[in-house]
């Protein structure tokens, strides 16, 4: 049976684990060839072990622009084009508006931020060359709605929510059928949210109030906000911009 991305090309970045592994790993079940980028080159190599072929493992920092320049370069070299980009690398910070440094805020909005203007920006050159493709943006529920102790997290998903819809206007406007759509977790079984417990002073208690926060009562998987950026990677999704899924079990119905 031909793949739901049978031969696409697809980036994405933060691939060394959670979401962009997850990501990874169903986009090379339905026949991807797929290029992670990650800071982290020990966990990129290690994810690589693991993916097998149709895969490839790029060091990147997402904040640095020539190195952006040079990856999906590499990729139309290489691939001949660039078919999805996820832009999935991201960071956060436990920190109220008033405990929060402007160094942390600095950083938390270049990796969650300007990262993500980054990537659309050049991405965006190279799939106008060659037909189009798909961007997906990975911000968060903290991108919908404020949390009192996510002050520079909560701005900075906020900003990737609306970068999304601004970016999907103009590639609409040009007609470079190019669509760009943001997915919205909420907490899953991440590194990033087992760090939140590991360091929080009851492990245990802050475990519970994670699983608590969704109406079905449990934090989600990686798998499931991979599954919700295969659907818009695919051609199964051609007339869906600029719209943004909540993967969060009910979260911010409430």
């Amino acid at each position: 049976m031909v793949g739901r991305l049978q031969d696409k090309i697809v980036l994405i970045t933060g691939g060394a684990s959670g979401i962009g592994l997850a990501t990874a790993r169903a986009a090379l079940r339905e026949g991807a060839k797929v290029v992670i980028t990650d800071r982290n080159v020990k966990g990129g190599e290690a994810a690589i072990a693991e993916l097998g072929d149709g895969a490839e493992f790029l060091a990147q920092d997402v904040t640095r622009e020539e190195r952006w320049v040079e990856v999906i370069g590499h990729i139309v070299e290489k691939y001949g084009r660039l078919d999805g980009l996820v832009n999935n690398a991201g960071c956060g910070s436990l920190h109220n508006i008033e405990d929060e440094t402007l160094e942390g805020w600095r950083f938390v909005h270049a990796v969650n931020v300007e990262s993500t203007f980054l990537g659309c920006k050049y991405a965006i050159k190279a799939m106008k060359q060659t037909g189009g493709g798909s961007i997906v943006n990975v911000s968060s529920v903290a991108g919908l709605s404020g949390a009192a102790d996510l002050a520079a997290y909560c701005s900075a998903k906020g900003a990737v929510r609306l970068l999304t819809k601004s970016v999907a206007m103009w590639c609409a406007q040009q007609k470079y059928e190019i669509r760009c759509n943001s997915i919205h977790p909420s907490f899953l079984y991440t590194p990033m949210v087992q760090q939140m417990i590991d360091i929080a002073p009851d492990p245990e208690k802050m475990r519970r109030r994670l699983e608590r926060t969704a109406p079905l009562g449990r934090m989600g998987k990686p798998e499931d906000a991979a599954n919700m950026v295969l659907f818009l990677l695919s051609d199964e999704s051609p007339f869906v911009t600029e719209a943004e899924f909540a993967v969060d079990g009910g979260t911010t119905a409430q």
